[in-house]
């Protein structure tokens, strides 16, 4: 599933652009765009702030007024899609954007907060689905460097990278993040460990924890010391095994 925002303060445009992306979603069976519609930029960037939504890709009128604002024609005193669009890296946003014009007035500036391109209104089909084939690509190669978990009833993207240890905890288990995040999941240490096992970097350590292997300091026949001061036990027989994935995968590493 990918999640999509339309921001656009002209209910056409984004009548316009919802039916485009509904066609494309029609030609290519099995995929699941779940498309979130917004009349101002005020309203997406509260979502996003308050970490109530965070949408894969954003397509935004390059022109896009305050909610109080009534007319677009009066551009010198309307705010541009790119300021919401700075707003939107600030806060470390990082899915892709598109911004949708009439002009292409601000296609430099629209390069400076790293927007994927800029449609010209009105939008051709080969022109979005182009967008979209290109989205998809990239979309595919970035999913493989992240899981997708739920974290206090909403779900987050977490960067494989970023995982240090997940520990059983009850019936629980707390993911803990190199940043000294931790996070309490509702999740079977098998059902995490199913999302983990495609990187070689994870391993399963008894049955209480499952170890980035990245993030281990030493280890030695008893214990390992993870970099952020963790200390873990290690089951009868498990050394030998564990110490042979160390080491290879700490020369994959160096190689």
């Amino acid at each position: 599933m990918y999640l999509i925002a339309l921001c656009d303060d002209e209910a056409a445009e984004l009548d316009k652009t919802e039916k485009l992306l509904s066609d494309y979603e029609k030609e290519h069976p099995g995929l699941d765009f779940t498309v979130e519609r917004f009349k101002n930029a005020d309203n997406l960037l509260c979502a996003v702030r308050e970490e109530k939504y965070l949408p894969d890709l954003i397509f935004m009128d390059i022109y896009m007024p305050d909610q109080g604002e009534a007319s677009v024609s009066e551009v010198d005193s309307v705010p541009l899609g790119i300021e919401a669009a700075r707003e939107l890296r600030g806060m470390k946003y990082r899915g892709k954007l598109i911004f949708l014009t009439t002009s292409k007035e601000y296609a430099l500036a629209a390069f400076d907060v790293d927007a994927s391109q800029y449609l010209v209104k009105p939008v051709a089909e080969n022109k979005l689905f182009s967008v979209l084939d290109r989205f998809l690509r990239d979309a595919e190669e970035e999913r493989k460097k992240y899981i997708l978990l739920r974290i206090e009833g909403r779900l987050v993207r977490v960067a494989i990278n970023d995982i240090v240890y997940c520990e059983a905890q009850g019936k629980n288990q707390c993911l803990y993040l190199a940043n000294g995040a931790q996070h309490l999941l509702r999740m079977t240490m098998m059902e995490i460990y199913e999302l983990l096992s495609h990187y070689q970097e994870f391993v399963r350590i008894g049955v209480a924890f499952i170890v980035n292997l990245g993030y281990i300091g030493s280890l030695n026949a008893r214990e390992i010391h993870m970099d952020n001061g963790k200390k873990i036990y290690l089951p009868r027989g498990t050394y030998k095994g564990l110490r042979e994935q160390y080491f290879s995968y700490y020369c994959r590493e160096i190689e």
